[in-house]
């Protein structure tokens, strides 16, 4: 069940623009926490929210165009192959049978995690995954007895164990986030105002070129 192998972190989302927000934030868990990679993975059918605005073909070519170079960040896009929403779970076997013996780190911002119970097969995550909870300083942690209880089993307090076990870990890493959303890029898009400096300068000349989200 042990391994030497550097985890491999996992960020989802519809990246409907892919930003800052979402490229920092990956930055700084690929060096914080030692990983091989932090692989973004877009969400081709998001099962719990509106379908996203841009085409698959244009968020995947925005993430491209944003991690053109960068050491550490990667592209998944898995989840276009498959009919369906898209479930996380699934997306974790799918991992799992390709990198058999490597450790996982589902990367999660409190917000999710806290919405955990709400999940397909939530109480699966943990025999496929660990999971990194990002936490911003002064947020508060679960209070309901489910998500209290499954923290306490599964909270790690070495960050080396994630490195040590393939899955079942929760390791809470506070992190400095910027309040960025692509909902405020897409609201001023759409309202003809500048988002500039919340994404890449690259993706924007793309969303123009492509005149998205108006």
């Amino acid at each position: 069940m042990t391994t030497a192998q550097k985890p491999i972190g996992l960020l989802g989302g519809t990246f409907d623009p892919v930003h800052h927000g979402h490229l920092r934030l990956a930055l700084e868990l690929y060096e914080k926490l030692d990983l091989a990679e932090v692989r973004l993975i877009p969400s081709a059918i998001p099962p719990h929210r509106h379908p996203p605005l841009a085409s698959p073909q244009m968020r995947l070519a925005m993430i491209q165009i944003a991690i053109q170079g960068v050491k550490g960040l990667t592209l998944d896009d898995r989840e276009f192959y498959r009919t369906g929403p898209s479930y996380t779970i699934h997306t974790l076997e799918s991992l799992r049978a390709d990198f058999t013996t490597q450790p996982l780190c589902l990367i999660l911002g409190m917000d999710a995690f806290l919405n955990l119970p709400n999940w397909y097969q939530w109480e699966r995550l943990m025999t496929l995954t660990h999971l990194v909870v990002v936490r911003r300083a002064g947020t508060v942690l679960p209070e309901t007895h489910d998500l209290q209880h499954f923290l306490h089993i599964h909270q790690l307090h070495d960050q080396e164990e994630l490195t040590q076990n393939r899955v079942g870990g929760i390791w809470i890493e506070e992190i400095t986030q910027l309040t960025i959303s692509a909902t405020q890029i897409r609201n001023l898009l759409a309202t003809h105002k500048n988002p500039r400096y919340l994404l890449p300068h690259s993706v924007l000349n793309f969303i123009y070129t492509h005149q998205l989200y108006r």
